[in-house]
């Protein structure tokens, strides 16, 4: 299966923002240290997904939906659970009605401030953020060795 590079999917997505939008149902779910944000999908809907920071856990507990991967686009059906690397940037299209979940660890329970620390807005921050993080990594990898 081929591979959607991440300038395809950005390239996609440019060119969704100029069609019709669809508002998706969003239902937050909370438990101790987790947050669950559940996306209802329609039938027939192509999407993209945000850029995510840190890794995360990804359940598609409902539908039939082909997702791009890493190791290419991949039709799966419910129950299907996928881990996300940092950096993970998504197009789906849903074949049927779907319900995609992503889980992070907090505590958190303000669900702008929960994306704001877990989300990417745009491909220049999540650059920026690799960069940070790897300046901060260089200085604590110093420090141990001293």
């Amino acid at each position: 299966m081929q591979l959607a590079t991440r300038e395809q999917i950005l390239v996609v997505e440019e060119w969704m923002r100029e069609q019709p939008q669809l508002e998706l149902k969003v239902v937050d779910h909370f438990s101790y240290g987790v947050y669950a944000r559940e996306l209802h999908i329609p039938a027939g809907t192509l999407l993209t997904g945000e850029i995510h920071k840190f890794e995360n856990l990804n359940i598609l507990s409902k539908g039939k939906i082909c997702v791009s991967t890493d190791q290419g686009f991949k039709d799966v059906e419910a129950p299907f659970t996928i881990v996300s690397p940092p950096g993970t940037k998504r197009i789906a299209y849903a074949y049927t009605d779907c319900i995609w979940t992503t889980i992070h660890g907090t505590f958190e329970k303000d669900v702008d401030k929960i994306k704001n620390y877990f989300i990417a807005a745009n491909e220049q921050e999540w650059l920026e953020f690799c960069g940070a993080n790897q300046l901060q990594l260089e200085l604590d990898t110093q420090e141990w060795h001293g």
